[in-house]
């Protein structure tokens, strides 16, 4: 059975910092991209940032560039997330994704959300002004 299960979340105040980690298990990744996503209450489910397989290239949203760093370790099948100078917008459930089809960040960042394959369970994020 595939999981991908993410942790790091919480509560942070404005400009603070948060590290976001998924761990992948039941197969590898190291072939396919993977990203992370975010829902804030009310709204819909959208894009943060994507990493290939090879962790090569990356791929973010334009409100997080320059604050947030995707990173990859394929020997430990894990993905994360550096998340900085954080603000109150920032704030939802994160989730990250992978699928089997995919190898390039770019192609992850605009793949339609029902079509991705896997999904942990989300983590909360927090941004308290």
């Amino acid at each position: 059975q595939v999981q991908l299960v993410e942790s790091g979340g919480g509560l942070v105040q404005a400009g603070g910092s948060l590290r976001l980690s998924c761990a992948g298990s039941g197969r590898t990744f190291s072939r396919n991209a993977m990203g992370w996503f975010r829902q804030a209450p009310g709204k819909e489910r959208e894009f943060v940032a994507a990493i290939s397989g090879s962790g090569g290239t990356t791929y973010y949203r334009d409100s997080v560039k320059g604050r947030f760093i995707i990173s990859r370790d394929n020997a430990k099948n894990t993905v994360e997330l550096q998340m900085n100078s954080l603000k109150p917008e920032d704030t939802a459930v994160y989730y990250c994704a992978a699928d089997d089809s995919i190898a390039t960040a770019h192609a992850m960042g605009v793949r339609p959300l029902k079509k991705l394959d896997y999904w942990g369970q989300g983590t909360q994020v927090t941004v308290s002004s």
